[in-house]
């Protein structure tokens, strides 16, 4: 459990992270947030990150043993370590960080690494939300405090608080959610 200590707040989720944690745990977001969730900044955005506590400054969700209580429905950048995504254009690509888990060489097809349904579907999704959430940062400026201060309490309302139905498909939900707020920001 090396790669689940000292991350700081970089361990940032997405919507499907927390949908994942949600429909695993029985919990809503709110509870997530009580049990081993923040809200930090990332990139000028409010996001949720995993929460790492004590003095080993360990992942809230390991059990007394060090191990993941949470493995079935990790988020994905706990999925994709010690891979990496590099953004490009209108994509990315996926890289292994050498130097982050020297234990782990083995070699093995990322589809299989990230043990997630309908990769495709998901890698689709990641590279919208990722695209997505660049566009607002830019809608919204530096400049007018406000207008971030909102656009961030909107985003943690409409793609982590309000909840998805779980006896549905999480794509379609968060598309809907998308669009809506893609016209609203004009991104």
């Amino acid at each position: 459990s090396a790669c689940c200590r000292n991350m700081g707040t970089s361990a940032v989720l997405d919507p499907m992270d927390v949908f994942r944690m949600e429909q695993g745990l029985g919990m809503d977001f709110d509870a997530l947030l009580t049990k081993g969730l923040e809200l930090n900044v990332s990139d000028g955005l409010i996001l949720p990150n995993l929460r790492m506590t004590g003095e080993a400054e360990a992942c809230a969700f390991l059990n007394p043993d060090g191990r993941c209580g949470i493995h079935p429905y990790r988020p994905g950048v706990c999925r994709l370590f010690p891979l990496g995504r590099y953004y490009e254009e209108s994509g990315f690509r996926y890289f292994l960080q050498i130097h982050e888990c020297p234990k782990n060489r083995s070699k093995i097809k990322v589809r299989k690494w990230l043990d997630t349904p309908e990769l495709s579907k998901y890698e689709a999704y990641i590279r919208d939300w990722h695209f997505f959430l660049e566009r607002v940062q830019k809608a919204v400026g530096e400049e007018d405090e406000a207008l971030r201060r909102n656009a961030c309490l909107y985003l943690l309302k409409t793609f982590f608080r309000a909840p998805y139905d779980t006896s549905k498909d999480f794509y379609g939900q968060f598309y809907e959610r998308l669009e809506q707020a893609s016209g609203i920001f004009g991104a």
